[in-house]
């Protein structure tokens, strides 16, 4: 870790302004939006096979899911983590030997999911275990980052897993209490592809198929009624990113977990006609290089069990 970006981190302790809502808390006194306190806190470490085919290939990605979250996204999957903070505090050295025995188990990637809140804490974790760790770091979040926190993770990220939620402002203001998303989450996307260049992918003994190693994987979750919000996201991308420096990801998993009684247009799975129109605005566009989900990954599977595994 170079002096400046030490002291980028340390700095965020005790004045934490590593995501876009920048509450300044001191976070070894009191908890901000995200509900973090000071130390990571996770909820499983494990093996996961549900990501893009080139990030979780056969052997699976090494998938670290951590507490807390600077969304606030009404349709969570990962409530459970996200909304009520389970999971359980560690340690530097301990955050660095879940990464080391993840490499063991034959990981493709550590896999780090809604880690921003806890970069003070990950980011020595990283710097214990980088002599031994040889797999690529994957960061696997919202989309919701600032653009010198992406750059302070410069040497530490190779494959950036952004969410791009919506273009609308009132659609993020109502879902997930950030008004400002689109504009926040277009600026931090042209950063991660300036920062890693085009996607790379190479082979790996035990593996089928190529596994990434460098890149940009962009995620859009279509939401039930939400196709033209969808459509004006593959819009932007397609006139706003250079053509091939990234993959994109069109995800029809959405499942409602519980009755949403705030929002109860949300109470249903997307149709097929909905997310048929945002694969075919995607490829009428030029946006060929990615993937997309069978309608039939509307599974509550997706959603992997919270119990501390791994830790």
């Amino acid at each position: 870790m170079s002096e400046q970006t030490l002291s980028y981190f340390q700095e965020q302790i005790h004045h934490c302004q590593l995501c876009p809502r920048m509450c300044s808390i001191d976070r070894t006194a009191q908890t901000g939006f995200c509900q973090a306190p000071a130390g990571a806190v996770a909820a499983r470490a494990a093996l996961h096979f549900w990501e893009e085919p080139c990030i979780s290939g056969t052997r699976g990605s090494g998938t670290v899911f951590f507490s807390g979250c600077t969304l606030r996204c009404c349709f969570c999957q990962n409530y459970k983590i996200s909304r009520e903070m389970y999971g359980k505090t560690l340690t530097t050295a301990e955050l660095a030997d879940v990464f080391l025995r993840l490499q063991e188990q034959g990981a493709n990637n550590i896999s780090l999911v809604t880690a921003t809140h806890f970069l003070p804490w990950i980011i020595p974790a990283l710097d214990l275990a980088k002599k031994q760790l040889h797999i690529p770091v994957v960061y696997n979040c919202g989309g919701y980052e600032r653009i010198e926190t992406i750059l302070a993770l410069k040497d530490y990220v190779d494959i950036w897993l952004p969410d791009f939620k919506y273009e609308n402002s009132e659609l993020s203001a109502r879902y997930s209490q950030a008004p400002f998303y689109f504009q926040t989450a277009a600026k931090a996307i042209q950063q991660m592809i300036r920062q890693t260049g085009a996607p790379h992918v190479c082979s790996i003994p035990g593996e089928s198929g190529p596994v990434m190693d460098r890149g940009v994987i962009i995620r859009h979750l279509v939401l039930p009624g939400q196709k033209d919000d969808s459509i004006r996201i593959l819009h932007w991308i397609a006139q706003n990113l250079p053509k091939d420096s990234f993959y994109i990801s069109l995800m029809s998993q959405y499942t409602p977990y519980e009755k949403n009684s705030m929002y109860p247009e949300l109470n249903r799975r997307i149709t097929s006609y909905e997310y048929q129109k945002v694969v075919d605005a995607a490829l009428d566009l030029g946006l060929t290089m990615g993937f997309m989900q069978e309608k039939s990954s509307a599974k509550e599977e997706y959603t992997p069990a919270f119990d501390l595994e791994g830790l």
